[in-house]
């Protein structure tokens, strides 16, 4: 259930709108944007400077050990951290997604996503919430909701000859799936913050409209939530083979409606789980090499327009992996996950698996020193 500044939040309805008890999620969705806590909670999140997360050094958030140990999360991932194990964890590149971020106010337990589809979201926080509630459904829970700008123009919005997924866009089905999942679940959800769709929209100087922020950092021991990005340095480990399992995650039955499993809470390690993908996605990839930059934002991106400048670059790095290692075995051999071990700097180092047992044969990724 959703609390709001300590009260649980439900709607009102006249005996003439509704003969149904039961709230439209849409409209507990509008209720809530224009709730005026959250308003003035949006606000303030929206005062704080972005943070622009890299390798290099950062005074600001660097720990009194200078070795801070953060995790970062790609589309489609969750993590479930434990504060006394990971100081920051983060993720970006949310344009029609949202970031998700669950915390234990008693433990710091806190669990982050990036939810892409409505179609993720009733088991994605099932799985969120395994480990920060812990069977105990009395715990309160802050929640911050970051993303999903308002891709919808006021034209398509009221139009009746277009198809749902026009009127809609893709940002208002998922920000509408999530409130109404957290109200019909026994948990106790205290939404602190809902900076997505207008709250979250700005425009260009042609009317277009693009997100104010696309990710979110969290300290873990505070709850403390930060507008960030992170560049190429910073968004570790494997990042190539973590971005292609969003893609052929469609394509794996053992993945529909879930989020995929990246990271081991109690053993603070990269357990980046196994996907498979197809030959026809691999024909794909190789349809889509001879298109220019301006055709592979218009056919791989749900909000073109709002993409960051290296998206083009991250899509031809995937299709160039993809091709070179057609068949999903080379990467995950046996079915076996690819797992990543803490390094005494934060950084992170590769650990394998194979038939004679586990060893380490890579050097350790660079530390995120702004961490």
């Amino acid at each position: 259930m959703i609390f709001v500044d300590g009260l649980p939040f439900s709607l009102n309805f006249s005996s003439s709108s509704s003969s149904s008890s039961k709230s439209q999620p849409s409209d507990l969705l509008a209720a809530l944007m224009e709730h005026q806590v959250l308003v003035s909670a949006t606000h303030s999140f929206k005062s704080i400077q972005e943070r622009k997360v890299s390798a290099s050094m950062d005074s600001k958030l660097i720990t009194s050990s200078n070795s801070s140990r953060y995790v970062y999360l790609f589309q489609r991932e969750y993590a479930t951290v434990d504060p006394s194990l990971v100081h920051y964890v983060g993720t970006d590149e949310a344009t029609t997604c949202v970031g998700v971020v669950i915390r234990n106010r008693k433990n710091g337990m806190t669990s982050v996503s990036h939810m892409d589809s409505p179609k993720i979201v009733d088991i994605g926080f099932s799985q969120m919430l395994a480990l920060v509630v812990d069977h105990n459904l009395d715990a309160d829970l802050d929640v911050h909701l970051v993303g999903a700008f308002k891709d919808v123009s006021p034209n398509h919005a009221s139009g009746r000859s277009i198809s749902q997924r026009k009127r809609d866009g893709y940002s208002i089905p998922l920000c509408r799936k999530i409130v109404e999942t957290m109200q019909k679940r026994p948990e106790k959800f205290h939404v602190k913050t809902l900076c997505v769709l207008r709250h979250n929209t700005k425009y260009d100087s042609q009317g277009n409209a693009l997100p104010i922020f696309n990710g979110l950092l969290v300290e873990t021991s505070s709850g403390t939530l930060i507008p960030a990005s992170f560049d190429k340095t910073s968004r570790c480990p494997d990042e190539i083979v973590r971005r292609l399992r969003v893609s052929s995650s469609y394509e794996d039955p053992s993945w529909q409606g879930k989020l995929l499993d990246t990271y081991d809470t109690k053993t603070d390690r990269f357990i980046i789980a196994p996907c498979s993908w197809t030959k026809r996605l691999v024909q794909i990839v190789l349809s889509l090499q001879s298109l220019s930059d301006s055709e592979i934002l218009a056919s791989c991106s749900t909000s073109p327009l709002a993409e960051g400048p290296e998206f083009v670059d991250n899509e031809r790095r995937l299709w160039n992996y993809l091709i070179k290692n057609p068949d999903w075995r080379t990467t995950f051999p046996m079915r076996q996950p690819r797992v990543f071990e803490r390094t005494g700097d934060g950084g992170w180092k590769r650990a394998g698996f194979s038939s004679q047992g586990q060893g380490t044969y890579s050097t350790p990724l660079k530390s995120l020193q702004a961490f």
